[in-house]
């Protein structure tokens, strides 16, 4: 037997880029625009701090792009199951990439103004609350049932490259040419996430079931939907299981300043350690498109998550200070935290994108946008209130195990979702 298929089952699967050219279009585009994206974020931190020297100033950037994300991401995927998904698409790309130059332009002009900075700040979350419902629901149009977990692995792999790439891209750029040189270059890739939506056929939504018009009555439909489809409300509530009770980031600086020392290299550390269990995950993603109990993978994946954060914790109280050997534990467990959670994802999203009914796709990718960015930042204040307390060790600790405990008490109130079927998939 010729061992190299067997190897290359293992690899992630590519058949989705091989047999969709759209989709291969789509996704490239994605890819490099996600490197920009991820490289205007740390830029928009650093000219931040650099026209006010306040750490406050800073985090309010993230006050900025959340607020226009929580309260659009709703309304954005009630348009994309009235209106063409494609048209919708374009019209967020060309908003984002007009926001994208308008990044460079003011950086070339050398306006300064920290207002102008969080006005473009919201304005490009709001236009990304828009956009990414339609791609999300234009994915398995273009891709058959069967193929979207490769489909998300592909996109879940090269997101998570971007979170590695984008800063350090970043670092590199504003180093050597200032804060214009990268956010050109972000304009510049984002051309390709253009070109991407352009090459799509259009994507009308199911027009038997569609709502007439977007507003607040669709979008109560949605909300509606989820309340009497269990399978896919857990897809929901598994995530702030682990997003609200055990999302470490938070407590990264502190830790390099005080439990490990190292400071801003050991917070670098600590990212890229949970970042590249996501990659090495979605890289060895073959096997998961044969996976049908994927509730019961997903289930799983959250346990995992919880308990490797718990175990991070665990090294941070339990560990004597001086040890060497803590911040490489540390980054292992991270990384088992990343990979655990990147899986997750793929499964979740193949749950959204399957078992919800073309005529709310959209909406219901909306939801899924307001509790994936929402998610994190409340996790921000329950970790980093309990790490005021307790101290970060502790936090760690106690959040893993309450990820655990929560997520094992709603698989045993909602025991359907551990019996979830792909090939018989229940909404």
């Amino acid at each position: 037997m010729n061992p190299l298929p067997a190897r290359r089952r293992w690899l992630v699967d590519t058949t989705p880029l091989r047999e969709s050219p759209a989709f291969r279009r789509l996704w490239v585009g994605q890819s490099l625009a996600g490197i920009g994206t991820q490289l205007t974020v740390v830029t928009v931190g650093l000219q931040a701090y650099a026209l006010t020297s306040s750490t406050f100033a800073v985090g309010l950037v993230g006050v900025f792009a959340l607020v226009p994300l929580v309260a659009l991401g709703l309304y954005g995927g009630a348009l994309v199951d009235v209106h063409d998904r494609r048209r919708v698409a374009l019209a967020a790309s060309v908003a984002l990439w007009v926001l994208s130059l308008a990044f460079a332009a003011q950086a070339w002009l050398e306006v300064g103004s920290l207002h102008l900075l969080y006005g473009l700040v919201a304005l490009q979350s709001a236009a990304f609350a828009v956009g990414n419902p339609a791609r999300s629901a234009i994915v398995p149009g273009l891709v058959p049932a069967a193929h979207l977990p490769a489909a998300n692995a592909l996109s879940g792999t090269t997101g998570a490259i971007a979170l590695t790439v984008g800063p350090l891209l970043a670092g590199v750029l504003v180093d050597a040419g200032g804060f214009r040189v990268a956010y050109t270059v972000d304009a510049v890739t984002f051309v390709a996430a253009l070109a991407g939506v352009w090459g799509l056929p259009p994507m009308p939504p199911a027009r038997a079931a569609a709502p007439r018009r977007a507003g607040v009555r669709s979008v109560l439909e949605g909300v509606r939907f989820l309340g009497t489809r269990p399978n896919v409300r857990m897809t929901f509530l598994v995530d702030l299981c682990a997003m609200v009770l055990a999302m470490p980031r938070v407590l990264y600086p502190a830790i390099g300043a005080v439990d490990l020392g190292g400071g801003a290299r050991t917070v670098g550390v600590l990212g890229a350690g949970f970042a590249a269990g996501s990659v090495l995950a979605g890289l060895f993603s073959g096997p998961l498109g044969q996976v049908r109990r994927q509730g019961a993978v997903v289930v799983g994946c959250v346990a995992v998550y919880g308990t490797a954060v718990a175990g991070f914790g665990a090294v941070l109280v339990a560990a004597p200070d001086g040890a060497g050997w803590r911040l490489g534990a540390c980054t292992a467990l991270l990384a088992v935290c990343g990979a655990a959670d990147a899986v997750s994802s793929i499964f979740r999203g193949t749950i959204l994108q399957v078992a919800t009914p073309d005529a709310l796709r959209g909406r219901l990718q909306g939801v899924f946008i307001v509790v994936v960015a929402g998610g994190p930042r409340l996790g921000d204040v329950v970790l980093g209130g309990t790490a005021e307390l307790t101290g970060e060790g502790v936090a760690a600790l106690a959040g893993g195990l309450a990820c655990v405990v929560a997520v094992l008490a709603l698989a045993r109130a909602q025991r359907g979702f551990t019996r979830y079927d792909a090939l018989h998939p229940q909404p």
